[in-house]
């Protein structure tokens, strides 16, 4: 629970002696609170990009507040298991956590809407949904029925496709195929006949290894190097058609956040906000490097999904999402309100991004520029 600690009061002192009401002294400010926050999160400690994230956002929070809030992050299966941290933070026993709103469907099926949603935003269309396409209401209406206060806080940007021990030749190669898949993806991966799994980074690598899984998706180049899979899987194949953009979640107790100062709130979304970008920058950054590494160091095997595959892959997304929607109408509500922004979005990144990216990669008469 939060744990305040006040100042001694100057008014109250003044007071009691009569200075105040001498009108020698002009009234203190009232005394400020002091909080302890522990932050519990669905990552191992420290892992980069994603723990080091959860970090960065109490450090920021921490020295931009002066010390008026100050956090304590867990790794996971310090406090909780990995996938408890929001029902740790919904029951008060602790303040903050992080993660991945997919990880939370069991509860509030609409909330894996929050994260990624397979064909459907880039991280940059994500990020400008819930700034201004009303993502961030909706979002802070379903994380209030588990009693927590949502923040968009990091995105991967587009994921790789995943780690297979066989070539995806066709979509009939996901029959029978054990995967480590959360979220909507999942669900793709159920119909097209494979058998999906849902669990934490620290059981991953267990389950590829000891066959309980046959392939495995995490995020891209920068974390799958950290974890290892090239030890335990041959072929690396893109692109993440299934998360396009994986929006991680930072959240607040509900009561807690509500007794909080105006001054306070508006640090913690500040430093969530800017926690936000600075780890898609970094796993921008960091992605190219890993690749080579993966590729030049580990002899990983690049593969590309074939049209005919990601093809086959869209169209059973559109026939999972139906289903799945027509039954909830929170999910219906997140994912109609994502349908309409990705149809201007996709318009106007035809014309902008998309035609840049093709003319950028086109050979120029004098070679490379830089």
């Amino acid at each position: 629970m939060t744990r305040r600690i006040k100042r001694r009061s100057f008014l109250k002192a003044a007071a009691g002696s009569g200075l105040a009401a001498a009108g020698g002294f002009a009234t203190p400010a009232i005394a400020e609170e002091r909080h302890e926050w522990r932050m519990v999160t669905t990552w191992i400690a420290n892992f980069p990009g994603l723990g080091t994230g959860a970090k960065l956002l109490a450090d920021l929070i921490e020295r931009a507040s002066e010390g008026r809030i100050r956090i304590t992050v867990y790794g996971a299966g310090e406090i909780v298991p990995a996938l408890e941290v929001i029902g740790a933070v919904s029951r008060g026993i602790v303040e903050m956590g992080h993660g991945a709103s997919y990880y939370w469907k069991g509860k509030v099926p609409a909330m894996q809407y929050l994260t990624a949603v397979p064909f459907g935003l880039t991280a940059q269309e994500q990020n400008a949904w819930y700034q201004y396409g009303g993502g961030q209401e909706i979002a802070d209406r379903l994380y209030a029925e588990l009693g927590c206060k949502f923040f968009p806080c990091g995105n991967t940007g587009v994921q790789m496709g995943g780690w297979f021990n066989k070539e995806i030749n066709s979509i009939e190669d996901f029959r029978g195929l054990k995967m480590r898949i959360p979220g909507l993806g999942g669900e793709v991966v159920r119909a097209a006949g494979g058998v999906p799994d849902d669990f934490a980074l620290p059981d991953i690598m267990p389950a590829l290894q000891s066959g309980r899984i046959d392939a495995t998706e995490f995020v891209g180049p920068y974390n799958d190097l950290a974890a290892g899979f090239y030890k335990s899987a041959k072929y690396y194949y893109y692109p993440g058609w299934h998360e396009p953009a994986t929006c991680l979640d930072g959240y607040v107790n509900l009561k807690i956040w509500q007794a909080l100062p105006s001054d306070l709130k508006a640090i913690v979304t500040t430093a969530n906000r800017a926690v936000n970008q600075l780890v898609l920058s970094e796993f921008v950054t960091r992605n190219n490097a890993a690749l080579n590494v993966l590729i030049e160091e580990h002899g990983v095997e690049l593969k590309r999904f074939s049209d005919e595959v990601l093809q086959a892959l869209g169209a059973l997304s559109s026939e999972v999402l139906q289903d799945l929607t027509a039954g909830d109408a929170p999910s219906r509500e997140v994912f109609e309100s994502l349908l309409r922004f990705r149809k201007d979005a996709m318009r106007w990144s035809t014309i902008s991004e998309k035609t840049y990216l093709e003319a950028r990669a086109l050979p120029y008469p004098y070679g490379e520029i830089g």
